[in-house]
């Protein structure tokens, strides 16, 4: 496991590691990870996610849809 010792955005020593449920949006769709453990800077709000937060959001994101093309009109 990584080990964070100071937030690599403002310098404070006081980044730790935190387990909430981490509200997102992917492709105009909201979604919850639930449970996730993430480094979480209190000084400036800074988030840093490992390999294993990665795979958890990418898990629980809305899967992209294409549109489907319209039928062109016949006369």
């Amino acid at each position: 496991m990584l080990k964070i010792t100071e937030c690599p955005t403002c310098g404070s020593d006081r980044i730790k590691r935190v387990r909430k449920n981490l509200q997102r949006e992917g492709h105009g769709k909201p979604y919850v990870v639930p449970r996730l453990a993430f480094w979480e800077c209190p000084a400036c709000g800074e988030r840093l996610f490992d390999r294993e937060a990665m795979r958890m959001i990418e898990a629980h994101r809305p899967v992209r849809t294409r549109a489907r093309p319209r039928a062109a009109a016949t006369s």
